[in-house]
């Protein structure tokens, strides 16, 4: 499920070409009422919304074996987010994964995760280039289990896990959504948490997914 083009919403418009151009170094592109931002082979598109709820989560992944460049490379721009003293994260052992996370713009959690059973592996100094495309979205929807069962159906099975009540990721190591209840904060915070929002996901083939 790899993903392509995202839309989404954002209540700063501002704050958000600036970090994602001055912090991380992407290719940013300003229009009316949108900020269109380039992430390796994807394309996130902030459409405003100063009414919008709750907090966006986005994970970018970053190619095997650039782990400890890219931990140099992050915290050199943003302050890392931990939880009881660690600020590296492994996924679980199905997802053979690690993660960084830090704030971004508009109250949204973002993450770098490394996904080792991707041969992806990149030579050079990390940069923004290293950020390979958008890996996770977060969703917040009325019901996870529900939603989970229609995506199954449509053929976005659950990934590596069954479903919980409040958590639920679909999809495959390429791109996940990641299915979650309203008001569940973002880990590894307490304090930024998920709404209803609308989204549009785009993937590879066609596909386009909306809620």
């Amino acid at each position: 499920m790899e993903i392509t083009h995202v839309v989404l919403t954002t209540r700063a418009l501002d704050e958000t070409a600036a970090f994602y151009a001055g912090v991380l170094g992407l290719h940013v592109v300003r229009e009316p009422g949108e900020v269109t931002v380039a992430i390796g082979s994807s394309v996130l598109v902030f459409q405003e919304d100063t009414d919008a709820a709750g907090d966006q989560h986005l994970a970018f992944t970053i190619p095997t074996g650039s782990f400890a460049a890219a931990r140099g490379w992050l915290e050199a721009r943003v302050p890392l987010l931990g939880l009881g003293g660690v600020d590296e994260f492994d996924g679980p052992p199905s997802w053979n994964s690690s993660s960084l996370y830090f704030y971004g713009p508009d109250g949204s959690i973002l993450e770098l995760i490394e996904r080792r059973d991707l041969d992806n592996a990149v030579a050079g100094d990390f940069g923004p280039q290293q950020l390979l495309c958008v890996s996770e979205i977060g969703l917040a929807v009325p019901d996870v289990l529900a939603t989970a069962a229609e995506l199954a159906a449509a053929g976005i099975e659950p990934y590596a896990n069954p479903p919980g009540e409040s958590f639920a990721p679909v999809g495959d190591v390429h791109g996940l959504l990641i299915l979650v209840a309203p008001g569940r904060p973002w880990f590894p915070t307490q304090s930024r948490t998920a709404a209803l929002s609308r989204l549009k996901v785009s993937l590879a083939g066609g596909r386009v997914l909306r809620f």
